[in-house]
């Protein structure tokens, strides 16, 4: 078994590229409507590599449109704000972590999910009243722990992989079996490192224990969300019932069983325009 101290998970982070300053302007200022467009078009346009990336993602199966973007500001233009912003932090992070290194675990699989947990708790956030681009920024990065340990520490993580798979294991608990933590406190390790506000950071922590005290409305939200996405993808189910969502965060949500029903079905609705996978 492989134990991870403290200290090991402080130097991968460290090890990590520091996301671009235009990514963590964004994220910092998530909730804010009054940003100029054209001048993130052009910091983003700086970047190549960056835009690039965000172009690919913006032409891809989710996002396509009728006509094919080949500018940050066609981007802007044909998606909107909202949306192209977390498509930049999608692009910005796919950048920080090497691919294809941990055999058995997929990177597209990996962002796949995250997608569709940002959906569903899109979705979620605009029933409850909460800001849905905040919640969708949480979707994406909600999971991002993992990404450190496949990306330092690739072949334990492989031995994470094949434990899950054999005791058929929650990833949390076969994370904690090899590696002695979990993506979650990585995730959380990883937030504080990139100055994440303590919202996002708190929804990253617990997003699997919502009901700890101070976890916060958004980790709630994404705890729901990531187990009808699970519930889904997994189980090819869009019955509410099959999802791992503790009884007291759906009734902190305040949502009775046939609304949450019906957001899983429009979640699986979603779902489908993004069957093609989406190409990070």
């Amino acid at each position: 078994m492989y134990q991870l101290t403290s200290e090991q998970i402080a130097q991968d982070i460290q090890d990590l590229p520091t996301l671009p300053g235009l990514v963590m302007d964004i994220l910092n200022n998530i909730d804010q409507d009054d940003v100029d467009v054209r001048e993130l078009a052009e910091k983003v346009s700086r970047d190549l590599a960056l835009t690039a990336k965000t172009l690919r993602f913006a032409n891809s199966a989710y996002y396509t449109t009728m006509v094919k973007v080949t500018t940050i500001d066609q981007a802007i233009s044909l998606l909107g704000l909202h949306q192209v912003r977390q498509i930049i932090i999608s692009a910005a992070l796919t950048g920080c972590f090497p691919e294809n290194n941990c055999p058995g675990f997929s990177h597209l699989q990996f962002w796949r999910h995250s997608n569709l947990v940002a959906i569903v708790a899109r979705l979620l956030a605009k029933h409850l009243k909460f800001n849905p681009v905040v919640a969708g920024t949480a979707g994406i990065l909600h999971d991002i722990g993992t990404l450190v340990l496949v990306s330092s520490h690739s072949d334990a993580y492989a031995e994470v992989l094949r434990h899950q798979e054999e005791k058929q294991l929650q990833q949390l608990f076969a994370e904690r079996h090899i590696l002695g933590t979990d993506h979650a406190a990585v995730g959380e390790a990883l937030a504080r490192a990139w100055m994440f506000s303590e919202e996002m950071t708190h929804a990253i922590v617990y997003h699997h224990q919502p009901e700890r005290p101070g976890a916060g409305f958004l980790a709630t939200i994404i705890h729901v969300a990531n187990g009808i996405t699970h519930a889904i993808t997994e189980s090819a189910s869009t019955e509410i019932r099959d999802a791992d969502i503790s009884a007291l965060s759906w009734q902190s949500l305040g949502i009775s069983e046939a609304e949450l029903q019906a957001l899983t079905n429009e979640a699986a609705d979603l779902f489908v325009r993004m069957e093609s996978e989406i190409d990070l």
